[in-house]
């Protein structure tokens, strides 16, 4: 009897170690390039599209009715592919197809006011002045610009629709309007004139992250802000007497304040928090927005996975913008928030607009009083507790709950913090980068902190400021070998630390300004060396990249047949590299001279961008081109040219792609050509050529002069660059190239990454 039991066990485990594992299913994309319907896709050539997708799945899961289980999305109007459920081996063998052109994990990408239109030259003492971008430019009137980030709180007066006509034609996206009443029915009149529309896109991030939980329809309101502050600044109305708990008073106002606007969420996160925006869903919503018809797209999201070219065509955001700068719309993004350190730019694909931060000449701040006599300078925009009195100081890490851990609680992350410990006090917390500084702020007032301070770590030596629960001021991190180093120290020598902080105040014109901020993400640019990113630099974090959206709606609305490489360029070559003080722009993080590789071409300036004089264009078989020096198969390129034939030029070098920049990685005495062409967009004039060369770096322009005798001929330069003596090190090295006829000055830097090391 024993040994019968003995052999049926050993039968059911033989057979249980049989069965086969069930794998588990993940979110890919698979890409298959541009689809041939043309710009106005049918419903009828949509349904052939997702059939195809079907068709396609179905070969590899065995029938029609696994592979529309599996596909959430089909990219069927202007992108071609589509988000499904799969196995690894199952994706796999799709990737073996030879249609295919990638096939990848969907990953999540992150989120990266009234002063700065002033500071960038559009109006002075809040009157526009008559050589303002926003008079030459109609205020971007009936441009469309689009936004994909978190929503939008459609009450804003920024986007009411007081006096403005019917909706441009052009705008081919319906009045579908997903923004609903906080309580009550449905409405769905919440868009208007202005505010045109209004899309959602979670279906991925709810196959991650469970549903969103709404039984009313899923929104697109804002519920964090992040996407109606970006969405304002690019192209919200002239909005009077507005201010910040009391500060920067004045007129909010967009880059292009008539421009009509179209909103995509694409960024969710439970309970409105830490937002996370997923290729699939973003894929889909640039698919959208492209057949909608809009203008330009700001995007204020990255990832900083991309490390190689192949990257590429396996990211939502460069598949995306490709796609949609193949029909003429500019995509407007941010370098990232990875900074100060080297190599840690995003959205670095050359047909994204890739927009770097600064400051402006306007300051938050106040005093904070110790117990030693001693002053602190900080960056605040909130109010203080009104006592004269003295208050105990307390750190974060010193007065956490039993079950958090230190790191946690110095963050000041939500229920680490002990209210017994906290309540009556000002709170000390690590300002870090993995909270936003509201959640910490949250978490003071729960713990019944009376103010906050916000500490930098080393990397991250910026003071921001942001409203907040409770009175907050940022400072720097305590560094003894900076010359304006602060006296935090005191907080935890003394015994009993003690501290009162005064109420935040605005300062204008602070100098010098603009600088690079220290949490910008920096070049060289990892994936393609020979492409300078950032492209430029533009005030705030998140709200850099609107800020230089508003503006090419400007020029979008002057030149309406500019194509967006004509747009970026004007915008790249009439930026500066002065600050206010006309001396070179500084990097926030130590004082230093900033570089190229900090801020791109410059600081922009809307004004001498709505009238560059030469501009450098490039065509989507340009882009197509560097696939083709980027190792990518023709095969493939013919699936992005809209499934046309297409050969790749012999001799083309990514030196020679038409950018406005010039990059030129590891060169030496070996001497190498660079080709660029200009095309005229002023009257006919003469343009002469100044070079400041890189350092030990010969450079020689051919010819020297150019002349135009017409509005959009095109001239042709070579430049010549020859390393003088090869370079022990690896630094880099800066120049610049100006074109200029007495009136216009078209600059380009001279980037040289690294030199060829000396032999030894």
């Amino acid at each position: 009897m024993f040994y019968l039991l003995l052999s049926s066990f050993l039968l059911c485990s033989i057979a249980q170690l049989q069965q086969p594992a069930y794998a588990i299913k993940k979110s890919y994309v698979v890409y298959l390039g541009s689809h041939s319907h043309g710009p106005k896709p049918s419903s009828a050539d949509m349904d052939f599209a997702t059939s195809s997708h079907y068709d396609l799945l179905a070969s590899v899961l065995g029938s029609h009715e696994r592979a529309k289980e599996a596909i959430f999305y089909s990219y069927n109007r202007h992108i071609n592919g589509f988000a499904a459920l799969l196995e690894d081996d199952e994706a796999a063998k799709i990737r073996k197809n030879p249609r295919v052109v990638s096939v990848f994990l969907g990953q999540s990408h992150k989120l990266h006011t009234t002063r700065s239109w002033g500071f960038l030259g559009q109006e002075r003492n809040g009157r526009v002045r008559a050589n303002s971008a926003w008079i030459k430019g109609r205020y971007g009137q009936n441009v469309i610009i689009g936004s994909m980030d978190t929503g939008v709180w459609p009450e804003s007066k920024s986007f009411r629709d007081y006096g403005y006509g019917p909706v441009p034609k052009k705008w081919r996206g319906g009045s579908k309007c997903e923004l609903y009443n906080l309580s009550g029915p449905r409405n769905t009149t919440l868009c208007n004139r202005k505010l045109i529309g209004a899309k959602t896109f979670y279906k991925a991030y709810e196959i991650k992250h469970g549903s969103l939980g709404v039984t009313s329809g899923i929104s697109a309101r804002d519920m964090v802000g992040h996407g109606t502050h970006t969405l304002s600044i690019a192209g919200g109305n002239f909005v009077r007497n507005v201010s910040v708990l009391n500060n920067g008073k004045g007129t909010a106002k967009g880059g292009s304040p008539r421009a009509r606007l179209a909103v995509y969420k694409v960024c969710w996160g439970p309970h409105h928090s830490s937002e996370e925006c997923t290729d699939e869903d973003l894929i889909s919503a640039f698919d959208q927005a492209i057949d909608d018809g809009v203008d330009i797209l700001s995007v204020s999201i990255g990832r900083n996975e991309v490390t190689n070219v192949n990257d590429m065509l396996t990211s939502g955001m460069s598949i995306g913008s490709f796609h949609a700068v193949s029909r003429r719309i500019i995509v407007v993004s941010s370098a990232g928030n990875e900074g100060p350190k080297l190599r840690t730019v995003s959205n670095v694909a050359p047909w994204i607009f890739t927009v770097a931060s600064g400051s402006i000449d306007r300051e938050f701040s106040n005093n904070i009083t110790l117990g030693n006599g001693q002053h602190i300078k900080g960056t605040s925009l909130s109010a203080s507790p009104t006592s004269q009195k003295l208050i105990p100081v307390v750190i974060a890490g010193n007065v956490k709950l039993r079950n958090a851990t230190f790191e946690d609680a110095q963050l000041c992350k939500t229920g680490t913090l002990d209210p017994r410990k906290v309540r009556g006090c000002i709170l000390i917390c690590l300002r870090g980068r993995s909270l936003r500084p509201v959640e910490k702020g949250q978490e003071a007032k729960r713990a019944g902190a009376l103010s906050m301070i916000l500490e930098n770590d080393k990397e991250l030596n910026t003071a921001t400021a942001d409203p907040q629960p409770v009175g907050t001021s940022n400072i720097p991190e305590r560094n003894p070998k900076r010359k304006s180093r602060n006296t935090s120290s005191y907080f935890f020598k003394a015994k009993n630390p003690v501290a009162l902080m005064n109420n935040a105040k605005t300062f204008i014109p602070i100098r010098p300004a603009p600088r690079v901020s220290a949490f910008s993400s920096r070049g060289p640019n990892l994936i393609l060396p020979s492409i300078l990113k950032p492209d430029v630099t533009a005030p705030g974090t998140s709200i850099a990249s609107p800020h230089v959206a508003g503006i090419a709606g400007l020029l979008k609305t002057r030149h309406p047949n500019w194509s967006p490489a004509m747009i970026k360029s004007a915008i790249m070559t009439t930026a500066s590299t002065l600050d206010n003080t006309n001396r070179q722009i500084q990097d926030e993080q130590d004082g230093r001279v900033a570089t190229p590789f900090h801020y791109g071409t410059g600081f922009v300036r809307p004004n001498l961008a709505i009238d560059p004089g030469l501009v450098y264009d490039l065509k989507n078989s340009d882009y197509l081109n560097l696939l083709c020096a980027s190792s990518y198969e023709e095969r493939m390129i013919e699936f992005i040219n809209f499934n046309r034939p297409y050969k790749c030029p012999r001799s083309y070098r990514l030196e020679d792609f038409n950018y406005p920049s010039i990059t030129v990685p590891y060169l030496g005495v070996k001497p190498i050509n660079v080709t660029r062409t200009v095309t005229n967009v002023g009257p006919p004039s003469t343009y002469t050529v100044n070079v400041k060369a890189p350092k030990e770096v010969k450079v020689v322009v051919l010819p020297t002069t150019l002349t135009f005798q017409r509005t959009n001929q095109q001239k042709s330069y070579r430049v010549i660059l020859q390393a003088t003596r090869l370079s022990k090190t690896s630094e880099a090295s800066f120049g610049e190239l100006t074109w200029t006829d007495g009136k216009h000055r078209v600059r380009s830097p001279i980037v040289i990454p690294q030199y060829e090391k000396m032999a030894t």
